[in-house]
């Protein structure tokens, strides 16, 4: 039996560092520009049952999905720039903590066509930190949005 191997020419080698990330929230539109994401991973708990008369072993089966938090990296944007920095003021400031319906997360290629997608869905922040001041180095200022989700779906090419 043959072997089919690829073509060199239509091979893509997968890099980590082309990607957008695109926030939806009714009519708004939020900003893309990030440094790093991070904790796109899934779960499955599982639970043990052990069978009455069996002892060589226990039946484990899964019960649900569970999700890291998701943690973006970018430059400080003030508020008047960003209207993700007015989403995040409103929900540690105001305590009005509005989730987002869909995050997309697309990989891309050197066309900037989208070779893979995660969607993650009911999105709402846990954390907002601002990296450290300091007069010594003169470094881009990042803030760190850690955020929750409920559901991760992933997309390959179409």
């Amino acid at each position: 039996m043959a072997v089919e191997k690829r073509n060199p020419d239509n091979f893509y080698q997968t890099v980590n560092f082309h990607f957008s990330v695109e926030f939806n929230l009714g009519t708004k539109e939020f900003d893309i520009r990030f440094q790093s994401v991070s904790g796109l991973d899934s779960t499955l708990e599982t639970e043990t049952f052990k069978e009455g008369g069996e002892n060589r072993f226990e039946h484990v089966v899964p019960v649900r999905r569970k999700y890291g938090p998701l943690t973006l990296k970018r430059g400080l944007l003030s508020p008047e720039e960003s209207k993700l920095t007015e989403w995040l003021k409103d929900a540690f400031d105001n305590e009005i903590v509005q989730p987002i319906e869909t995050l997309n997360i697309s990989l891309l290629n050197e066309e900037h066509d989208i070779l893979m997608m995660w969607t993650v869905n009911n999105v709402w922040p846990r954390s907002w930190k601002i990296g450290e001041l300091n007069a010594e180095r003169g470094e881009v200022l990042i803030e760190t949005l850690e955020l929750n989700y409920n559901r991760l779906l992933f997309k390959g090419k179409n």
